[in-house]
């Protein structure tokens, strides 16, 4: 068992995840708490790469479980299933999320600060400030580019007045261009060619439950849906794949235009065609539906699909 407090977001970490428990490292050292340890339950995307690139820093130690009793942090989630092995057992001492509460349980008090804001790395930002830390250049790209990535760049309707007003702060203590450096970041993130099919549908993917019916929605961002979706039938293999191996009910691939902000989804299960003409009022053909105006799978996918299942 790790003498450190692990500090840990979900499995198939995003920018939001990585960063934020990286910040919160720096914040628990600059209030005097030193026994933490910023973690990693996956790998590293092209996306967040960049971030580490640009500061020159190494990514968090990569674990795959935690002993009984360890004790941990979450940031970024607090459903178990998105959680490390071994977490049930493990000494949950705190969350930071923005995100709904669901299959979440401890047997002791802990400290939970959820917010719903478009980021969990806006609820660090206010973190430093009530507690009245300086924020250096440092912790300032790193929480500006988790913002920009979970937003869209303010594009995304799970985008706050909170979200927006910490970018601003945090792009002048950072010295950068907001526009021109989240849009690199973002189409970093977008280069999906060394990635094969079963890789794509597992970057962003979230396993989620209602009931006894298991799915999932599994995202990525592009500049061009269509590249993307010359693979479709490799990645309904995959798909497919999943669905038999997890006994999901539907499995939702969404691609994302960051440009342009539309989504094109494969959705492939049982009763598939019914549930998405409902939560969109959209026809499957060939298994694929175009979502005008959608970026969100939280705000804008998760609810629709949830409500239909």
């Amino acid at each position: 068992m790790d003498e450190k407090v692990l500090i840990f977001g979900h499995k198939n970490p995003d920018t939001d995840s990585i960063c934020s428990s990286i910040v919160h490292e720096i914040l628990d050292k600059k209030n005097g708490w030193k026994d933490t340890k910023a973690v990693r339950l996956g790998n590293i995307n092209k996306e967040t790469q960049y971030v580490l690139n640009y500061l020159g820093i190494e990514a968090p130690e990569l674990i795959e479980k935690v002993e009984e009793g360890q004790q941990v942090l979450l940031v970024d989630h607090n459903d178990f299933s998105q959680s490390v092995e071994g977490i049930e057992k493990a000494k949950i001492l705190g969350v930071t999320d923005h995100h709904s509460i669901a299959n979440f349980r401890t047997s002791e008090p802990l400290y939970y600060d959820a917010k719903p804001y478009g980021c969990t790395a806006t609820i660090l930002f206010e973190d430093f400030k009530r507690l009245g830390h300086e924020i250096e250049r440092k912790e300032a790209i790193l929480m500006s580019s988790a913002i920009i990535s979970d937003t869209l760049l303010l594009k995304s309707p799970t985008t706050t007045e909170y979200d927006k007003k910490a970018l601003e702060e945090l792009g002048k203590i950072a010295n950068i261009n907001i526009e021109e450096y989240g849009l690199e970041l973002l189409k970093a993130g977008t280069n999906l060619d060394d990635f094969s099919e079963k890789e794509l549908i597992s970057i962003d993917a979230k396993d989620l439950q209602k009931e006894e019916k298991k799915f999932i929605i599994a995202q990525v961002n592009t500049v061009s849906i269509e590249d993307v979706l010359k693979k479709q039938e490799k990645l309904e293999q995959e798909i497919k794949k999943e669905i038999e191996e997890k006994g999901l009910s539907l499995f939702v691939f969404a691609v994302t235009d960051i440009l342009n902000s539309n989504s094109e989804i494969i959705a492939i299960g049982e009763k598939a065609e019914e549930i998405i003409e409902k939560a969109f009022g959209k026809k499957l053909q060939n298994n694929r539906a175009f979502l005008e105006g959608v970026v969100s799978r939280k705000k804008q996918l998760l609810p629709e699909i949830d409500k239909n299942i």
